[in-house]
C-alpha cells in the first residue's frame, strides 16, 4: 500500500483528516515504518528503520517554542503485526513543545505494540505528551509502553494517557520519572477494561531537587471479567519537595482492581500524600441521576464517563 493511502487510513481510523497545514509538523508510523514526517524550524527527527523496529530522536532546539502541537501517528492497519518503537526525546533549554500522539490499531486481533521511549527535558524547557489509544473491539492487543523521563531543574512537563476506542486487551505501562529542583512532573492515566482485558499500570517519580513537585493520577474502570494492577510510587528526596497520588478505580461485576501507593520522604521538609479509592460507583450519585429518569446501567455508564473524562491536575 502507498505510504499516502497508509496515512489517510491511519487517521481514518481515529476519526480525523491528514495533517495538511505547513505550520503543523507530524510522523506518521505504520508498523516498523516510516511512512510521512514534515518538520517545522526548531523541530529535528532522526529515523532509523530496521525489521524489528524504529528507532527515532526528536530534538527540540535551545529556545525554540512551537506554536502548534505536533501531531505523530503510530499505528497498525492489519489484524495481526508487530510494532516495536525506540524513541528519544530531547527538548533543549528553554524550549517549548507539545505532542500530540495518536496509537491506533482499529482491526487487530493479534497486535504487539511495544514503545521504548526516553525523555530528557532541559532547564526551563516545559514539553506535553498527550497519548490517545484507538483499540479494536476484539481487544487482541498487547500494548508495553516503557518511558524513563528526565527532568532538568525549572522543566515542566505532563503526559496524559487515554483510551478512546475499543478494548484495552493486554496493557502494561511502566514510568520511571527524575525530578530536579523547582521542576514540575504530572502523569495521568485513565482507561476502561471490560472482558479478559488485563491492565498494569506502574508509574515512579523522584522528587531529587528542593521544590521539586509530582502529581501521579490513575483513573480506571473494570466490568466484567477485566483486572487492573496499579502502583504509585512517589519519593521526595530534598528539601520542600511535594507530591500527591490520587487513584481511583471502579469495579462492576466480576471485574478485580488492586491499587498500591507507595510514598517515600527522605528529607524532613518534604511532604507527599495519597488517596486511593476502590469500589463500585458512588451510591448516592447513582441514585441522583436514577431521579432523573437514567436507567441503572445508563446511570452507571454515566459515572464512569466522568471518572474517565479528561482532567489537568494541578502540582501540590
Amino acid at each position: 500500500m502507498e505510504s499516502a493511502e497508509l496515512i489517510r487510513r491511519l487517521y481514518e481510523s481515529i476519526g480525523e483528516a491528514c495533517v495538511t497545514s505547513p505550520d503543523i509538523a507530524h510522523v506518521e508510523i505504520h508498523g516498523n515504518r516510516v511512512v510521512g514526517r514534515h518538520l517545522v524550524p526548531g523541530l529535528k527527527v532522526e529515523a532509523e528503520e530496521a525489521e524489528d523496529g524504529v528507532s527515532a530522536h526528536i530534538r527540540v532546539t535551545r529556545g525554540t517554542q512551537i506554536a502548534e502541537p505536533v501531531r505523530i501517528c503510530f499505528g497498525i492497519l492489519p489484524e495481526q503485526g508487530i510494532q516495536r518503537v525506540r524513541i528519544r526525546t530531547d527538548l533543549e533549554e528553554g524550549a517549548r513543545a507539545a505532542v500530540m500522539a495518536s496509537c491506533t490499531f482499529p482491526n487487530a486481533v493479534d497486535v504487539l505494540h511495544e514503545m521504548e521511549a526516553e525523555t530528557n527535558i532541559g532547564p526551563g524547557a516545559e514539553y506535553v505528551y498527550l497519548e490517545r489509544h484507538v483499540h479494536s473491539p476484539a481487544g487482541g492487543l498487547r500494548v508495553v509502553p516503557h518511558a524513563r523521563i528526565d527532568l532538568a531543574e525549572g522543566a515542566r512537563f505532563r503526559t496524559d494517557f487515554e483510551l478512546l476506542k475499543g478494548r484495552v486487551g493486554q496493557m502494561e505501562i511502566r514510568y520511571r520519572a527524575t525530578v530536579a529542583a523547582g521542576a514540575v512532573l504530572e502523569m495521568s492515566a485513565r482507561v476502561s477494561g471490560r472482558g479478559d482485558d488485563r491492565i498494569a499500570i506502574e508509574e515512579q517519580a523522584d522528587l531529587v531537587g528542593e521544590r521539586a513537585r509530582a502529581v501521579l493520577t490513575t483513573n480506571i474502570a473494570v466490568r466484567e471479567k477485566a483486572r487492573a494492577e496499579v502502583k504509585n510510587v512517589l519519593r521526595a528526596k530534598a528539601a520542600y519537595a511535594r507530591g500527591h497520588i490520587d487513584c481511583k478505580e471502579i469495579v462492576r461485576e466480576q471485574g478485580y482492581a488492586e491499587a498500591i501507593p507507595v510514598v517515600e520522604v527522605e528529607h524532613p521538609q518534604a511532604h507527599v500524600t495519597h488517596e486511593a479509592a476502590i469500589g463500585s460507583v458512588d451510591a448516592k450519585q447513582l441514585e441522583t441521576l436514577m431521579a432523573r429518569g437514567l436507567d441503572e446501567e445508563a446511570a452507571t455508564d454515566l459515572i464512569i464517563e466522568g471518572l474517565l473524562s479528561p482532567t489537568h491536575p494541578s502540582s501540590t
